[in-house]
């Protein structure tokens, strides 16, 4: 296990305080996923965050540290249907810019030691070499308010008790934690990332947005395609932001098979696939790509980049889409960035998504 590394960012000077990036206590450091992914491959063996992650154990601590009242506030049952603002099964919900419970992070609602161990639990969702970016981009996409200020979490089920997860959510971020008590999805269920840097109509080629040099390398293997295969990619209209949905392994997919690119053209797309899933802890990095494989792996997947969306209209691709049988990454840049992901070993999955 590597040691935690020490993170500084002058333009994330946003850390809850009396909380340090580099706090210990119940986080340990996780592992940056390196090497060739192998994902033109057969099924492994299954690899995934469990009851006993790092970031499960801390959630645990924080349920324990709970008094009634506030269970009665974030606290559900594992299957709770929330008719009130029709999400319907809560704990699967997705959207944008949305917040699951009332109580702010940073709110009189919680502790102090609470708001540090939730904050622990962020950061061991993540790779900590991610923190001080998705630090960044919490606070943009907040008018500079500091983190905890504009989030919001919930709590599924019982930690430590059978099946349970933890969701936090806001403008631009949903994620989740569950040690895989949701077999067959990767995540814990749908997430969500956005960001804003250069206001709601992003300027080209998107300076300073912390998830842009995704983007980059997508545009990479289409500047390598053939004039032929361009053409295959390329889609006129994008799709609507909740078509997310599983096509499964009969699914007719956007834009040009995996299949019919040659060996350096899929290695470009092993690069970008190892970007899209760095920003995450080695246990859901592993958990992605064991559920690639399941599913046929990047062959059964398919590249689209859509031509309308394009910001200054210069063939710089601002939308694009990776997509498999039960895997969906829809990076959509214009206006802004959002990325919708979904991932699962078996299409049957049922999604819930709301732009």
């Amino acid at each position: 296990m590597l040691p935690e590394k020490k993170v500084v960012c002058p333009d994330c000077e946003q850390v809850p305080e009396g909380i340090d990036l580099d706090r210990r206590g119940f986080l340990r450091g996780a592992a940056v996923a390196t090497g060739a992914l192998g994902l033109f491959a057969v099924p492994g063996a299954q690899a995934a965050p469990t009851p006993k992650s790092a970031a499960e154990t801390v959630v645990k601590a924080l349920y324990e540290t709970l008094t009634a009242k506030q269970k009665q506030v974030i606290c559900f049952d594992w299957d709770h249907i929330d008719t009130k603002n029709k999400r319907g099964l809560l704990r699967t919900h997705v959207s944008n810019n949305w917040h699951i419970t009332e109580p702010t992070i940073d709110s009189d609602f919680y502790t102090k030691e609470q708001r540090a161990i939730i904050f622990d639990v962020f950061k061991s969702i993540f790779n900590p070499d991610w923190h001080a970016r998705l630090l960044k981009q919490l606070k943009d996409d907040t008018d500079g308010r500091a983190w905890g200020a504009a989030q919001n979490i919930a709590l599924f089920g019982k930690p430590g008790g059978g099946k349970f997860e933890f969701v936090m959510t806001g403008r631009h971020l949903t994620t989740r934690a569950d040690g895989n008590t949701e077999p067959h999805v990767a995540f814990g269920g749908p997430i969500f990332h956005g960001h804003a840097a250069s206001g709601f109509n992003e300027k080209v080629h998107h300076p300073g947005n912390v998830f842009w040099h995704q983007a980059q390398l997508a545009n990479k293997v289409y500047e390598i395609l053939s004039g032929k295969q361009q053409k295959q990619a390329l889609v006129k209209r994008r799709p609507a932001e909740r078509a997310v949905q599983f096509l499964g392994p009969k699914g007719k997919f956007p834009g040009i098979p995996l299949t019919e690119l040659s060996k350096d053209q899929q290695e470009g797309v092993q690069k970008i696939l190892m970007s899209l899933i760095e920003p995450y802890r080695k246990e859901d990095q592993d958990e992605v790509t064991e559920c690639l494989k399941a599913q046929g792996g990047l062959e059964a997947c398919s590249l689209a980049f859509y031509q309308d969306g394009d910001i200054g209209d210069d063939g710089e691709w601002d939308n694009w889409r990776l997509e498999g049988p039960s895997f969906v990454w829809y990076f959509r840049g214009q206006p802004h960035v959002h990325i919708w992901i979904s991932v699962a070993d078996d299409p049957s999955v049922k999604l819930n998504s709301r732009g």
